[in-house]
């Protein structure tokens, strides 16, 4: 069986504000705990951040194509509806 890496995009939310961040990674339980360590500059001020959302890719430019429509305003409406009940209980 071959070993499969995959990428992954994700969804934060900010406990403090609610603010959504976006991002891609191939390991994201370190890259959720950089972004809560201060370790990413543009997450330190927003700090703790909660993983709401995530795809797998297996090919890094699929998963980065995929979070750039994730900050596209496409993308942010298919988040809106994606994650509709996760937002109504806000």
């Amino acid at each position: 069986m071959v070993h499969m890496k995959f990428h992954y995009d994700y969804i934060l939310e900010s406990l403090k504000d609610r603010s959504l961040y976006k991002g891609c990674t191939i390991d994201l339980k370190r890259r959720l705990n950089e972004h809560n360590n201060g370790l990413v500059e543009s997450t330190r001020r927003k700090r703790p951040w909660k993983l709401i959302y995530y795809e797998a890719c297996i090919d890094s430019k699929d998963a980065y194509n995929r979070e750039k429509y994730f900050k596209s305003g496409w993308g942010k409406e298919f988040i809106k509806k994606r994650l509709e009940n996760y937002f109504k209980k806000k």
